[in-house]
């Protein structure tokens, strides 16, 4: 291979969203309201771009704070967003969220890093970050997942143990999708980008199966922690 991976340009990378503007114009035609969309598409678009040249600095950095800060930055995000979905926010959600998403995602974290990888030093930004965000990010969708639901089941229930089995189970719905399909219907994102970069598809294998097992752990701990943090919200109300 005359190029470990081929380079995209700004000029290149407009064609991916010939697909992009064809749903919105589906949103369009069908009259449905695309100010959701195209808000996520900006701020997607800018994120990348700025975390692209933030990273630049953040992997050549040699100071722990720094990881550390980054972290912290990354879980207090995840927090916010999780509870997108909840009609009835409170300032307690949000804590129960950042705690469980920080109690499984640092809990992998530290599992990946410093015993399947073994980090020297154990803050190496370009591996922590990126591994930190893959397992900060599946949690905080499982959160999510799990808040939403959660409200809906005790709402029409009243029962807190229905409600947190429907909600796990619902939490654990797309990363248990993506267990049965990783390998047949898809090749996920650290593995496609291995195998481009010109890394063996057996070793490439090997991190894959370690990132389904840290995102499914990671998920399923912050989602349970979530769900048990509720339960002693609902039973201090009710001794109120």
């Amino acid at each position: 291979m005359e190029h470990s991976i081929y380079n995209i340009s700004f000029l290149d990378l407009f064609w991916i969203f010939i697909p992009v503007f064809i749903v919105i114009a589906i949103f369009l035609h069908w009259s449905m309201g695309i100010k959701s969309v195209l808000h996520g598409f900006i701020r997607m678009f800018l994120q990348l771009v700025l975390i692209g040249y933030a990273l630049t600095f953040i992997f050549n950095t040699e100071q722990p704070l720094v990881v550390i800060g980054i972290l912290c930055i990354m879980l207090g995000a995840a927090g916010m967003i999780a509870l997108r979905p909840v009609r009835k926010k409170r300032r307690s959600l949000y804590v129960n969220a950042v705690s469980a998403i920080s109690i499984g995602g640092i809990l992998t974290l530290v599992i990946v890093t410093q015993a399947v990888i073994s980090l020297d030093p154990w803050y190496e930004p370009r591996y922590v970050i990126p591994l930190a965000g893959m397992i900060f990010a599946n949690s905080m969708n499982a959160v999510s997942l799990g808040a939403e639901r959660f409200e809906l089941e005790y709402e029409r229930q009243k029962d807190y143990g229905l409600a947190r089995a429907s909600a796990f189970k619902t939490a654990l719905i797309p990363i248990t999708n993506s267990l049965f399909a990783v390998g047949i219907v898809s090749l996920p994102g650290m593995m496609t980008g291995q195998i481009l970069s010109g890394v063996s598809p057996l070793v490439a294998a090997r991190y894959q199966i370690m990132v389904m097992c840290m995102v499914f752990g990671s998920a399923g701990i912050s989602s349970a922690l979530y769900l048990f943090f509720l339960k002693k919200e609902i039973e201090q109300s009710r001794t109120l």
